[in-house]
This record gives structure tokens, C-alpha cells and sequence, in this order.
């Protein structure tokens, strides 16, 4: 037996010399291609291209930079270079400047040797300063925890008044819209002297501006925000005026308690028919009824949203950086400091007052409580004696009227670099560091919560561990659901889409709530995928469900009918108001329901008013799905209008005008992708022929380790998506970008591939994903390495 062993390890050193030896051989040969690849880049290319690569005035200005392959990169060489001369660099030769290029530009190691990704110094994003003065107004009340319970609460009582001997009905109505007549609405209750006092919060899931809309036959007061912030008084009924408006700006991941006294009084004249209802335009969206999905049946504490506009943020790295620094933004975060001290003056700091009542008061100390403890919650961490003098005792002591010292402290504080740039806490506690990135990360905040606080102050976030746990407690919350909700929006650059309209004489009913409708369908299917228990990414491509509603249904037919059987007793009998009330399953065979990629919404806005776009739908799952770089086109050009060439398809019309060998250079990859998708047209309604001739969807791609995938259809491409490394790493990256606003690559070179294996791993849990993203930059000590 130890002969046989010894034999066998014996067997197993040479087969391991065997293999190095390849190895090293293999390495060999490649370096010396790479070097004879170099001679002929510098004998036949430097002059165009640089030393660097960089290219030259006069000649080839573009830089050589971007994600080709190796066998991309010989194909585009033998075709085109150098120009003028394309058969002096062909065959061995084309391959050997190939793989020079590559190993000097194109690939991954070379793309961050060349340009070393480094952590910016940056300022609060728009919508980071936006969250965090929520939670630092939320940090003095309580932030809101999730709940899965919707709707809202309706109390019922006879007579026009709360009387507590006169309630007959307590209940949660799916929502608010009703049409009572001249009748009671409920037993036991007056029909002309009724009183409804409903009671619940509003989540809002997208950053904009939301109009409310009450619409009521009877007098009515409503509150927004907080208890006693009033948005509508109508407590007075005037006149015929039955319609109330009011535009107010929300924060997707934040709820917004609010509160309808209704009351129908009895009257000497002819009592009036009662009806309510309460619907909203929400951005990109048209009017309706405000849904139980959007109801949490209870006040939650008071919240605050900032109604200052702000500019733009830079995007050039394709996501949101607070890198600059104009008047416009010192303008807004002005404007941004004045608004909020005019709410802590008027909420936070009564109600503060009224909490602490039995507080020592010598020397104003209970002011002074109250704006150190903001003004640590908005720095980040406490404050030392210098700073307290600076910006509380100071300030206090030049303001004799509190409302004024609080105002000038929130200046002070809001526009201060300790509270516009969170990369500023190289001297805090490794717990308070965690917490702070955390924040940031999973809510564009700071740390305001309660257990968050308290887990810094017991010194509980310094193993990964401990950070991973409060990370998990962190990625259900409805800020982060928000954020999420976000990040899948850029993911499929929906956010770019803008207004969709199409050819109305050749699709008819294509109207402003029909694509209202298909983007509730979408969010709600990228809800349901991230929220199960799986949250698996493949399934945003494998799903052959989806959700619709009724208008959906009759304009794409019998495949996007709702499954009856999803609707309750109670969703039949509502809406009587506007709006895509009734968003239900829909299911197929799997031909037409692929997910995210054929859904209508996308499909429709990747697309002309009156054709399917290839060109855009190929660039759309190259740079966003493939995560894949393309250089700018040579010259914008006009699509070819399909009536100068009637008898073409679309595939054919694009093939034509694309043909040329400079377009070529990128349409034979964005083509080839794009083509992919030619059955569905430019509504995203399937289609068996174009232009009388039967759609050829056939297509391919090269991914980045230079395989040659084929396809025949969107079936196959939706299946490689799923499968594929390339989009496996371009989500990761994509979810790292938006959560943290840093590239991956500056946290290392091995990051995107630590992070890519544990998602493999994870089941391609996309929660699992956004919380070891959340670890890698709560763990990573970049104060010490940010590039200024």
C-alpha cells in the first residue's frame, strides 16, 4: 500500500512539473507574440495612435481605450489598419499587434494600470443631502421600520364630531374612494351626520415631485408630514369647488404620515351627495387613485422632505458623484440650510422642548442640548470642545431669540465640509467610521437611527461580523428599498427613457396611461424579484410572469391578461377613481414573458414612434446589461425613414445604413445584440413579420474572454443574461457604483471578482450582493486613501 501511495505521488508531481511547464511555456509564447506585436505597433501605428495610445492631433485623435477582445481587436486591425494600407497588417501579423493592444489597453488589468481607479474626495449627492436632512429631522422623532401591513385606518363615527360613545366602525380600507350618495356608510351611522377620521402614511418609492389630489362633495381638512402640518383646509365647504391640488416634492424609501377629518354635517337645505377620493400624479406617471401598495395603515413619526431644488449631479462616469462645486450648488445647499432651520425652529424644537420640560434650563442649557445633539447627528460623530464653543455656545450666546440661534446654528452646520463631505472622519472610532458608511451606503444618510447610534456608542461595529449584521438589519428598510429601486432603474437606464409616445395612426390606444401602466408593471415586477426570499437575479431575466392591468390586456392581448384569480372580493369593488388600479399577475410560456428584457415598457423606449430601434436596443444591453464599453460614434446620423425604402425590414434598413467599414467598427457588435430583439416591435407587442417578410431575430456577441456566442432569438439571449459572466460582473459593478459612488476597482483590482464569486455563490442573491457591498466599504479605511 505505501508503495502504491508513493507511486501515486510520485504520478502526481511529474503531471504538476508536466502542467508548469506548459504553463510555462504557454506564457512564453505569449509574451514573445506580445513583443512582436509591439515592434509593428511602433514600425506602423505610433504615428497615429501615440506611444501611450493616446492618440494624436491631426491624425487618430480617439485614445485606444475600451473592453475589446482579443479576437475583436485582430478582426477590426485586418479590416481597417493601418488606414489607408489595410493589407500591410493582416494574418500573424494582425493577431501579434492584437495581443500587444490588449495587454497594453483593452484589458481589464491594463484599463486600471493605465488609469488607476482612486477614491474621490467628494460632497454630499443631491439626493444624499435630500435623505440626510430627513433622518437628522427623523433622528429627534424615529425613523419609519418595515412593514408588509397596507392601507389605510378609517374610523367611522354618527354625528359631524369625534365622540368616542358615537364610533360604529374601525376598519382598514384599501384605499380612499368613495361614493356614498345621500346614503349612510355604515350601519348605525346618520346618514346626514357622519364623521370619518382616516389616519395612515404614504410611501413614496421614486425621488420627485407628487401631486395630491382630494377630490371631495363635503368639507374635509387634511395633514401631511406630521399631525398639524396641514397640506388642504377645507373645513369650511365653499361654494362648488370640489377638487383640491397641492404639489409637494417626496423622497423615494420614505413614508408620510398624514390625516383626513371628514365630516358630513346635517343641513336646513338639501343635503348634498358625500364622496371622497385621494389619488396622486406621481412622476412619470399620469393621475390615480393613491394604492394600498403606497398605504400603511398608521401615522408614522413625523417626517421631513425637502422642497428646495437642487442641481444635477455629474454623471459622467455613468452614476450620480458630488464632484462640484459652483454657485448653483452653494446656492441650493443655502436655500437647502434655510428651509430646514425654518422647520426645526417651528417642529423640532417645540417638540424637544416639550420632551425634556423638566430639564435643568441655567444658561439656556436645554437649547444648547438640543443643537449639540443635532449638530453631532449631522457631523457624524461628537463634538470636542473647540467645535462646541464654535458652533453652539457661541452662537447662542450672539442670539438672544432661540428661533434665531437655532437658524444661524443649522447654517453654520449644513454648510459646513464636516456635513457636506462624509469622507471627513479620518479621527473617528473604527464603530462610528462603519456606521457612517453604512448610512451612506444603504440610505444616502447618516446614521440617525436609535440601534445604529447605540451599536457606535457600545463600540459594536468594528469586526466584519458585526458590520454584516447590522447590514442585513439595514437592507430591508424602506430607504434602502427605495435606493434599490433606484440602482435597477439605472441598471436598465430607464431613467433615460423620458416620455414615450408613438405613431398614433399606427398604434392607436398607445396613450400617456398605457405607459403609465407598463411602468408600474415593470417596478412592480423588479419589486417582486428583489423582495422574495430568493432574490435572484436570474429570474429578472428567466420570469415568465409579469404584471398588468386591464388597458394592458386589451392593447397586447390575450398573453398580458391578469390572472382572474389574483383578484380579491375587494379589488373588484374598487376603483370607482382613475388610474392603473388593477396590477395583477400575468404568466406565458416563456416565448413572450422574459423578464426585464422583453418587457413593453423597455421595449417600447428602446424604440422610434413608428419602429423598433436595433441600434438603440444594442447599445442598451452592451454598455448597460454586458456592461461593455463603446467609443462615440464618428458622426450623429438620422435613421433611414422606412419609406424611401418601403420593401426593407427594419433589420435590413439598419443593415443598410450601418454597412459602411467606419461604422462597422462598433454596428457589427451593436447590431448583432440589437437584431436580437426584431420580434418585438416599437409598442414591444410580439410580431412574427416586418414589413411582409418574416423577422430574422438571429444575432451573437463576443464577451470579454472571446467566445462567440450565438443567437436565435430573445429566448437564448435572455438565458445567456442570466448565465453570463459579462452581465454577472456589469450588475455587480453597476450595484457597487450606485450604492457607494466610488468605483469597485479603487478598493482594489480583486474586488469586482471577490464580489462577482460571492454572488455565484450566494445563489445570485441580489440582497446578499448590496450587503457585501456595504461590508467591502464600511471595512475599507479609504479616508486614508482618497484622491483629491
Amino acid at each position: 500500500m505505501n508503495a502504491f501511495l508513493h507511486s501515486n505521488r510520485l504520478l502526481s508531481s511529474l503531471v504538476l512539473l508536466v502542467v508548469a511547464a506548459c504553463a510555462e511555456t504557454a506564457s512564453a509564447d505569449e509574451d514573445a507574440l506580445r513583443e512582436r506585436g509591439r515592434v509593428i505597433y511602433k514600425n506602423l501605428c505610433i504615428d497615429c495612435h501615440g506611444a501611450q495610445g493616446e492618440g494624436v492631433a491631426g491624425a487618430y485623435e480617439t485614445p485606444l481605450v475600451g473592453d475589446s477582445s482579443l479576437g475583436e481587436l485582430a478582426g477590426q486591425i485586418t479590416k481597417t489598419m493601418p488606414e489607408g494600407d489595410e493589407e500591410a497588417c493582416i494574418g500573424e501579423e494582425a493577431e501579434a499587434v492584437a495581443a500587444y493592444m490588449h495587454h497594453a489597453f483593452y484589458s481589464e488589468a491594463a484599463r486600471i494600470r493605465n488609469r488607476p481607479p482612486q477614491i474621490t474626495l467628494a460632497r454630499l449627492t443631491g439626493n444624499q443631502l435630500r435623505q440626510s436632512l430627513a433622518d437628522l429631522y427623523g433622528h429627534f422623532h424615529g425613523n419609519t421600520a418595515y412593514t408588509d401591513e397596507r392601507g389605510v385606518k378609517g374610523i367611522y363615527f354618527t354625528g359631524s364630531r369625534w365622540k368616542n360613545e358615537n364610533k360604529k366602525i374601525e376598519r382598514v380600507d384599501s384605499t380612499i374612494d368613495f361614493d356614498f350618495g345621500k346614503e349612510s356608510p355604515g350601519e348605525g351611522i346618520d346618514k346626514e351626520d357622519f364623521f370619518i377620521h382616516w389616519t395612515g402614511s404614504i410611501l413614496a418609492e421614486e425621488t420627485g415631485d407628487y401631486e395630491i389630489i382630494v377630490r371631495s362633495t363635503v368639507s374635509f381638512t387634511m395633514d401631511f408630514g406630521k399631525m398639524g402640518r396641514e397640506l388642504i383646509d377645507n373645513h369650511v365647504q365653499s361654494g362648488d369647488k370640489t377638487e383640491f391640488r397641492e404639489v409637494v416634492r417626496l423622497t423615494a424609501g420614505r413614508a408620510y404620515p398624514f390625516k383626513i377629518d371628514y365630516i358630513q354635517r346635517k343641513r336646513k337645505t338639501e343635503q348634498p351627495p358625500a364622496s371622497i377620493s385621494v389619488s396622486w400624479i406621481p412622476p412619470h406617471g399620469t393621475e390615480q387613485l393613491i394604492p394600498k401598495r403606497n398605504l400603511i395603515p398608521w401615522a408614522v413619526d413625523p417626517t421631513f422632505s425637502l422642497q428646495t431644488k437642487l442641481p444635477p449631479d455629474d454623471r459622467s462616469y455613468g452614476f450620480e458623484r458630488g464632484i462640484s462645486v459652483d454657485r448653483q450648488w452653494d446656492d441650493s445647499t443655502t436655500a437647502a440650510a434655510i428651509e430646514f432651520g425654518h422647520i426645526a425652529t417651528e417642529e423640532l424644537w417645540p417638540d424637544y422642548r416639550r420632551r425634556h420640560k423638566n430639564d435643568s434650563d441655567d444658561n439656556r442649557q436645554r437649547l444648547k442640548n438640543f443643537l449639540t445633539e443635532l449638530v453631532e447627528t449631522a457631523f457624524r460623530t461628537q463634538l470636542p470642545d473647540e467645535l462646541k464653543e464654535l458652533y453652539i455656545d457661541r452662537q447662542v450666546a450672539a442670539c438672544p431669540d432661540d428661533g434665531d440661534a437655532i437658524k444661524r446654528v443649522i447654517l453654520m452646520t449644513i454648510k459646513s465640509p464636516r456635513f457636506l463631505y462624509p469622507a471627513t472622519d479620518a479621527n473617528d472610532s473604527p464603530s462610528q467610521r462603519a456606521a457612517n458608511r453604512l448610512a451612506l451606503t444603504f440610505f444616502d444618510s447618516i446614521p440617525s437611527d436609535k440601534w445604529l447610534l447605540e451599536k457606535v456608542k457600545k463600540n459594536q461595529l468594528q469586526s466584519e461580523d458585526q458590520i454584516r449584521e447590522a447590514a442585513w438589519r439595514m437592507v430591508n428598510d424602506f430607504r434602502a428599498r427605495g435606493k434599490t429601486r433606484e440602482m435597477l432603474h439605472e441598471w436598465l437606464n430607464v431613467g433615460h427613457i423620458g416620455d414615450i409616445t408613438k405613431d398614433d395612426a399606427r398604434y392607436p390606444g398607445f396613450d400617456p396611461q398605457l405607459v403609465s401602466d407598463l411602468r408600474t408593471s415593470l417596478d412592480h415586477f423588479l419589486d417582486d424579484i428583489v423582495w422574495s426570499d430568493a432574490s435572484d437575479y436570474r429570474q429578472l431575466f428567466l420570469a415568465n410572469w409579469s404584471y398588468s392591468t386591464d388597458h394592458m390586456a386589451e392593447f397586447y392581448g390575450e398573453s398580458w391578461k391578469p390572472i382572474a384569480a389574483e383578484v380579491t372580493t375587494e379589488e373588484e369593488r374598487l376603483p370607482r377613481g382613475p388610474g392603473p388600479q388593477r396590477m395583477r399577475k400575468t404568466g406565458d410560456d416563456g416565448k413572450l414573458r422574459l423578464g426585464v428584457l422583453t418587457h413593453p415598457y423597455i421595449m417600447s423606449g428602446l424604440a422610434y414612434t413608428d419602429a423598433s430601434s436595433p441600434i438603440h436596443r444594442g447599445i442598451f444591453l452592451i454598455r448597460y446589461l454586458l456592461g461593455r464599453t463603446l467609443r462615440p460614434p464618428n458622426a450623429a446620423f438620422s435613421p433611414l425613414s422606412a419609406d424611401l425604402h418601403p420593401d426593407l425590414s427594419t433589420r435590413e434598413r439598419v443593415a443598410l445604413q450601418t454597412s459602411p467599414e467606419g461604422c462597422q467598427v462598433c454596428h457589427s457588435r451593436i447590431n448583432a445584440l440589437g437584431f436580437t430583439l426584431e420580434h418585438f416591435d416599437a409598442v414591444g407587442r410580439f410580431r412574427e413579420m416586418d414589413q411582409k417578410k418574416p423577422v430574422d431575430s438571429s444575432g451573437g456577441y463576443i464577451a470579454r474572454d472571446g467566445q462567440e456566442v450565438t443567437f436565435n432569438n430573445a429566448q437564448e439571449v435572455a438565458h445567456f443574461l442570466a448565465t453570463s459572466d459579462d452581465a454577472h460582473r456589469a450588475f455587480v459593478s453597476r450595484a457597487f457604483q450606485h450604492f457607494v459612488k466610488q468605483p469597485v476597482a479603487a478598493y482594489g483590482p480583486e474586488k469586482l471578482d471577490e464580489l462577482t464569486r460571492k454572488f455565484k455563490e450566494s445563489g445570485f442573491n441580489i440582497r446578499s450582493l448590496l450587503v457585501e457591498i456595504a461590508v467591502i466599504s464600511a471595512m475599507e479605511p479609504h479616508s486614508e486613501k482618497i484622491a483629491g
